[in-house]
């Protein structure tokens, strides 16, 4: 106790030592741009000054640094123009750059990440909602970023590409129809943006007024900068404070997309004991119809996902259910607004239920369709899928229905709404699964808000404490980051559409975090002092599980940091299970351990991270190191090397020393076309993966693709040796 207080002490101290810097005011004076409405279409070829079009209208200038410099305006000239016709949204911007010769050009992969080179993005909150919108980005050689923001951005739970997965937030699979030119020279780079309108969601109208914001990022000076300025710990996403885009008069486009699909496979599955070869094909298709601007209907026949990224694998060395993200393009796709509850802890809704069994398996999916969009300020989703049952016959022919309307209060950062899952096997009286549930948030100010959830399930012989709810507050302005909440899940809670981490508890937790700009008094840049605890008991009162995290973040100007945490942690076991084949007793196991992080910057062509703990674990003692290596060479070739490395000990022994290591190899020939592998090391399942991928765009992530799946089990008594050889090939057909 007295070493807990020990380091509250000083954790306290720290807030003490840093006098607080008033921001200017992020809530009035946005800034105001009018729309110009123009009668041609616009040559998207790169080239800004020789365009007599843009030369006619006047320029944006004014961006506010980020970082490093927070509030100072842009180191470099910046001028960045809007228009639109009945057809088409543009944008257009020329970045000048003193020294042209240090561009920084990352992965031109379509949606890899922009952060960490010379970029620029913009956002458009088409409905004014300032919640949601469609976010655009691209570098100086021409990337293809998009991405679907919902609810500000928060809520993603992961952003790897290729496919990555995400719960709600930011949606970087969402793939429109948009153009996208550069050009390069000694004044730096410039770039024209050309965005259909039926390729996005709006209110048709007159006088329309659209959310927006523009960010460029100077990789040299790791600097951000922002067209309406934002506090400290947000990013282009928070659209409750984006400026304006004013006296738009928009029609109602038409917008009908047949997709289909043709695949071959070649399949060798051998163990030990059998072997078989067989051959396939099969064909299919997507529907994308447009009812509304707001208003979309996708409709799939023989959903296939064989150009889709495998897992990730991962070694389970605690009490909870790991979680594998969705990566799966169509249900990725307007993800957010079927999203409620906690992402990755309480999902009531998880669609890799549908067409997935649970070790990852494929259940084919006969066909269903999607319902989405907005219609006013209420967003409406509706989904029916149908799947087959499994081949080992433990799972029957499935329909999935689910129902989610949420209204969003104008100008408030408020809303309030429900959803119905409703799983039910075909033939089956017996076999079904409901879950019913209310949500909402209330925006207080731009600054503060309270969430929460409802939730019920229905289930064949379970009749109690089927229940789930969860209720937050959080504060985030101004460097400080104030978040409390309470959640709790009954025993009988059973949402079989969805995804628990755990199962029956009650959940108290908060986080005070605080970021500090230093001013440059001193070697530092920023620092991020804060502190979280969570503690998880179970319904009977009993504690199950304890964390208190203390931590600071060191930022230095080079974009170095180290993070120096510690954990004081408590798990009460009250029936045994194992970890591996180790196996875990009743008891009370209270430790401590130390938590570091250290990491390079993320600008520079090599990027190194490493996490490392080190203390006790149920009664034994863990160290264990989280790596991860970047490597870029120029805009083409880009390999990303994680190993993670765990070592526990219990009784002085050596009881577990696992290895996960993955390689993560792309190879760019442009930003459409494509090679990447990624190669696995599992030395507790003793597994070999190897998953290789050709990919040569056409448009929205349509085109051909080539998939080379291995799997290797080297176990001498089950050895697996399977092969997956496919050939697909996918055209967008714009009909309307």
């Amino acid at each position: 106790m007295i070493q807990r207080s020990y380091i509250l002490l000083i954790f306290l101290s720290i807030f003490c030592d840093f006098p607080l810097k008033a921001q200017q005011d992020f809530i009035n004076n946005r800034p105001q741009l009018s729309a110009k409405f123009i009668n041609s279409n616009i040559r998207i070829d790169g080239k800004i000054s020789s365009d007599a079009v843009w030369r006619n209208i006047k320029p944006i200038t004014s961006l506010f640094q980020m970082t490093p410099n927070f509030g100072s305006p842009i180191s470099e000239n910046t001028e960045i123009r809007v228009a639109y016709n009945s057809f088409y949204f543009y944008v257009s911007v020329i970045c000048f750059d003193s020294s042209p010769d240090k561009i920084q050009v990352g992965n031109s992969r379509r949606d890899a990440s922009l952060t960490d080179e010379d970029s620029f993005l913009f956002i458009i909150d088409t409905f004014n909602d300032q919640q949601n919108g469609f976010l655009f980005g691209t570098n100086s050689d021409g990337k293809e970023f998009d991405a679907q923001i919902n609810n500000e951005g928060v809520g993603n739970r992961s952003s790897n590409r290729q496919q990555g997965g995400v719960i709600g937030g930011t949606n970087i699979n969402w793939d429109a129809s948009w153009d996208v030119s550069v050009d390069k020279g000694s004044y730096g780079w410039s770039a024209e943006f050309a965005i259909p309108l039926r390729s996005i969601r709006f209110a048709p109208g007159k006088n329309k007024t659209w959310g927006i914001n523009f960010q460029r990022n100077i990789s040299k000076n790791t600097e951000i900068a922002f067209w309406a300025p934002l506090p400290l710990t947000f990013d282009i996403k928070r659209l409750s404070i984006a400026g304006k885009l004013n006296n738009l008069n928009l029609k109602n486009p038409k917008n009908l997309k047949l997709i289909p699909y043709v695949i071959g496979q070649s399949v060798s599955k051998k163990t030990l004991s059998t072997s078989s070869i067989s051959q396939n094909g099969d064909v299919g298709t997507d529907i994308k119809y447009s009812l509304t601007p707001g208003l979309t209907m996708d409709l799939t026949y023989n959903t296939d996902f064989a150009q889709v990224e495998v897992d990730e694998q991962q070694i389970n060395i605690d009490r909870v259910n790991l979680f594998f993200p969705e990566k799966r393009a169509f249900f990725l796709e307007n993800a957010g607004q079927f999203s409620v509850g906690i992402p990755g802890e309480i999902d009531l809704f998880f669609t890799r239920r549908i067409g997935l069994e649970n070790d990852g398996s494929i259940v084919p999916i006969i066909g269903g369709g999607r319902l989405s969009g907005k219609v006013g300020q209420t967003n409406i989703g509706l989904l029916n899928m149908s799947t087959e049952g499994s081949n080992d016959s433990s799972m029957s022919k499935n329909n999935f229905s689910v129902v989610r309307v949420n209204h969003d209060f104008s100008k408030s950062r408020s809303s309030f709404g429900g959803i119905f899952v409703n799983k039910f096997g075909l033939g089956e009286n017996d076999n079904y699964n409901k879950v019913f549930a209310l949500d909402g948030k209330l925006g207080i100010g731009k600054k503060a808000q309270l969430s929460g959830f409802l939730s019920k399930s229905k289930s064949p012989n379970i009749k109690e404490n089927d229940y789930a709810f969860a209720a937050k507050a959080e504060y985030n302005w101004d460097g400080w980051r104030l978040n409390a909440s309470f959640s709790q899940v009954g025993e009988g809670f059973n949402p079989e559409v969805g995804f628990l981490q755990r199962n029956a508890y009650y959940k108290p937790e908060f986080l005070i975090w605080k970021t500090i700009r230093t001013g440059r008094k001193g070697p530092l840049f920023e620092i991020r002092p804060h502190i979280y605890r969570r503690t998880f008991f179970k319904s009977n009162n009993q504690l199950f599980s304890d964390y208190l995290h203390v931590d600071n973040h060191w930022v230095w100007p080079s974009g170095f940091e180290i993070h120096t945490g510690i954990n004081f942690t408590r798990e009460v076991v009250y029936s045994p299970f194992k970890i591996s084949n180790i196996e875990i007793g009743n008891g009370d196991y209270s430790h401590s351990e130390l938590q570091f992080v250290a990491q390079t910057n993320p600008n520079k062509n090599f990027f190194l991270y490493n996490k490392t703990y080190i203390g006790g674990y149920y009664g034994g003692k863990r160290t264990q190191f989280i790596n991860s290596m970047n490597l870029s060479l120029g805009n083409r070739f880009n390999a990303d090397l994680n190993y993670n490395y765990t070592r526990l000990v219990f009784n002085d022994n050596e009881n577990l020393n696992s290895i996960i290591a993955g390689l993560r190899l792309s190879y760019q020939f442009t930003p459409k076309i494509f090679i990447q592998s990624l190669f696995q090391r599992n030395n507790i399942t003793n597994v070999n993966s190897i998953n290789a991928r050709f990919g040569w765009l056409q448009t929205a992530n349509t085109g051909l693709f080539i998939v080379y799946n291995i799997i290797r089990d080297l176990d001498l008594f089950d050895e697996i040796d399977d092969t997956i050889f496919s050939i697909k090939y996918t055209y967008q057909f714009d009909v309307l």
